[in-house]
């Protein structure tokens, strides 16, 4: 229950966020430095738009991986962890490696997807284990991706 309550909160700093940004300014409220950041991320996925517009039908929505769907709340937050990752160079180092990935790919977008299931192997391994991620694999992971 404290989970489904979680979560809704955190889809709620979504809706809210995606609110203000389509109602626009003077008319809207002004967004908040982490509504920027949502809003940012949201804008880089097209294909979340009508999600974030319609809160009424995805607010209490599972997405299950074993079905292949890839949950868009998730997917958004973990570009949000990449950017503020990025923003203090958290692990150390880090962000070198998100310029040479930059440098590959030439897309922003695309450097920090390489990035993301990096981190989502962090996060699911540390879930597993019950322990804080690893930085020292993390950055490994990021710095010599083995894809692509």
């Amino acid at each position: 229950m404290l989970f489904d309550q979680d979560r809704n909160a955190l889809r709620q700093v979504f809706f809210r966020a995606w609110r203000k940004h389509s109602a626009g300014e003077p008319a809207g409220e002004p967004l908040s430095g982490a509504e920027k950041l949502v809003v940012l991320v949201a804008l880089r996925h097209p294909e979340y738009h009508a999600l974030l517009a319609h809160p009424d039908a995805s607010t209490d929505r599972d997405w299950l991986p074993e079905s292949g769907e890839t949950n868009p709340f998730l997917h958004m937050s973990l570009h949000i962890a990449i950017e503020e990752q990025l923003a203090i160079d958290r692990p150390p180092g880090l962000r070198a490696c998100y310029q040479a990935l930059l440098k590959k790919f030439g897309d922003e977008h695309e450097a920090q997807h390489r990035m993301l299931d990096c981190l989502g192997e962090a996060l699911w391994r540390a879930g597993r284990d019950r322990t804080p991620p690893n930085d020292a694999d993390y950055l490994e992971c990021v710095c010599q991706p083995s894809q692509g």
